[in-house]
């Protein structure tokens, strides 16, 4: 008898299973190494190799040995032996329409599948036969999903620019994500998207995002600075570009919200105004999303600062409210139930924004044809093509903590031409109401808790002299910040101002802010309907004094 050093090992009960934790490729590695020694071995080591064996696999004895006898080669993949149901052609076709889709989900991408590859084949970009699409309009979403598997990545994550503001928080009620339940559109959930990089120090751009909860219509609108006034203003530019009309809005708790001067816009101009819990996301979860989906994954998270940051910003604007809202389908949660530790979930056919809409029957019948007529008018490649090169040209304005030596920003901005989307004649009345004009300030209501409003100094002002220097330079720069031109008037007056002066600056330039509108000819409603739109000129208008 060989001299082997026999391991003790308890064999399971009868019917007991052995489970096994090891994969299949790893069984059959081990396999390889085994059976050799199996073969050569004498009775007694055969059967504490076969014990070891069943043990580390949870095969049956039967089997293992059939396995350590006649050994085949055995290969690392199971194959099956069907051949492939797609073949090529329908795999590039899946892949053009994700592409067109920019790369949505196949849960989103499978349903809106006969309206693009509609429009693909009218403006030529596909010809499938008749096999090949009724193979590619019957494919299932997880289908799709495994065919598109490798092209998908993830994303880096921004940072958070909210500051509580403290007034009108007993004014301003409180709505959770479990009470939007209207059908009707119009009512809106409303953040503020800050483009700060890394740091969130000095002056950057923000984005104003409004998201339909009835039908998933965005709207994103470029702001210099998150300040009240600014976000009066973009909601008054909002109102006009929307095909519908705003019934309400709600927001977080930021500063930029919650104030004096929006909620006596909302009461004057019959706008329900709520707002979420405190470090609670979710109560904005369709604007949230919308946030990361649409803002973050086109703009990204570098910094953008300046004038000509924001021209560019604008027309990527443009071009992507279109895309966004007629060429991009998502899916509404419709019930949700917990089920012990899992938690199920059902949602509804994926659709596009001008879908639901045109589904509500909120809409006149002229605009509804007006809507479809501009959907079948745009080419959906063409417009993501000129989409990436409105990106790239605001990319070229990114602040880095590293600039390349070799990358100068631009001294020009790319427009948005609707006229390299579109083939077709565009209908005169367009997607959007008529052109905004320049916004006239108008008289607010002032609401205080009680007393006269604290309009008085107490103090010598340390600026005196100086406001209308400070308006002119605001006038000719509106991004500048409060430490910016603080430093500046230390350079010109060298140990005049304490750095505890600041604050008192800042609260005068806010007060020139309140009576500075910064407008844009913008013209966003000729893009669609004319087909082309003018460079847009930044404008700035000082309504009454600086005090």
């Amino acid at each position: 008898m060989d001299n082997v050093t026999l391991r003790l090992f308890v064999h399971p009960a009868e019917g007991q299973e052995v489970r096994s934790y090891l994969s299949y490729r790893a069984k059959r590695e081990l396999l390889f190494q085994i059976a050799p020694r199996y073969r050569e071995a004498s009775s007694a080591l055969k059967e504490v190799i076969l014990d070891e064996f069943v043990a580390a696999t949870g095969y049956a004895r039967k089997y293992a040995i059939r396995l350590l006898n006649h050994p085949v080669d055995v290969k690392f993949t199971i194959e099956r032996p069907r051949p492939p149901h797609y073949g090529a052609e329908v795999q590039q076709a899946l892949h053009l329409t994700w592409t067109a889709a920019n790369h949505i989900c196949a849960k989103r991408l499978i349903p809106f599948l006969p309206t693009l590859v509609e429009s693909l084949e009218r403006h030529g970009h596909l010809q499938l036969s008749e096999e090949c699409r009724d193979q590619l309009l019957c494919m299932s979403p997880a289908t799709a999903d495994r065919m598109l598997r490798s092209y998908r990545k993830q994303g880096p994550r921004g940072i958070s620019t909210t500051r509580s503001g403290t007034l009108l928080k007993k004014q301003i009620p409180i709505r959770t994500f479990q009470d939007w339940n209207e059908a009707k559109p119009g009512f809106l959930e409303a953040d503020l998207v800050a483009h700060c990089g890394t740091q969130a120090e000095g002056a950057y751009l923000y984005t104003l995002t409004l998201t339909d909860v009835a039908t998933g219509w965005t709207e994103c609108l470029p702001l210099l600075n998150r300040g009240q006034d600014a976000v009066i203003v973009a909601l008054k530019r909002a109102r006009q570009l929307l095909p519908f009309p705003i019934l309400g809005i709600d927001t977080d708790n930021g500063g930029e919200f919650i104030n004096i001067e929006l909620a006596a816009y909302c009461e004057q101009e019959h706008i329900t105004f709520t707002r979420g819990r405190p470090q609670h996301s979710n109560d904005q979860c369709y604007v949230e999303q919308k946030n990361g989906q649409i803002v973050r994954q086109v703009v990204g998270y570098d910094r953008f600062v300046g004038e000509l940051a924001y021209r560019q910003l604008t027309e990527l604007y443009r071009a992507l409210r279109l895309y966004v809202n007629c060429f991009q389908p998502s899916m509404k949660l419709q019930t949700k139930q917990r089920e012990g530790s899992k938690v199920r979930r059902t949602y509804d056919q994926a659709q596009t924004p001008l879908q639901r809409l045109l589904a509500s029957g909120e809409l006149a019948a002229d605009k509804h044809q007006e809507l479809v007529r501009v959907t079948h008018a745009l080419d959906p490649l063409r417009l993501l093509d000129q989409l990436e090169h409105l990106q790239k040209a605001l990319w070229q304005h990114a602040i880095t903590p590293s600039p390349s030596p070799e990358r100068t920003p631009p001294a020009s901005m790319l427009p948005f031409s609707v006229q390299l989307c579109s083939e077709e004649k565009v209908p005169a009345e367009g997607i959007t109401a008529s052109a905004p004009s320049l916004l006239k300030k108008e008289r607010r209501r002032k609401y205080q808790k009680s007393g006269r409003p604290h309009d008085w100094r107490t103090r010598e002002d340390p600026y005196e002299g100086l406001w209308e220097q400070i308006t002119s330079w605001l006038v000719a720069h509106p991004d500048r910040t409060g430490i910016d031109i603080f430093h500046e008037l230390q350079r010109l007056y060298p140990g005049r101002y304490r750095p505890t002066q600041v604050r008192t600056l800042q609260r005068g330039i806010q007060k020139i802010r309140a009576r500075l509108l910064v407008t844009f000819e913008d013209q966003w409603g000729e893009e669609v309907v004319n087909g082309h739109t003018p460079a847009p000129e930044l404008r700035a208008e000082v309504v009454g004094g600086v005090f």
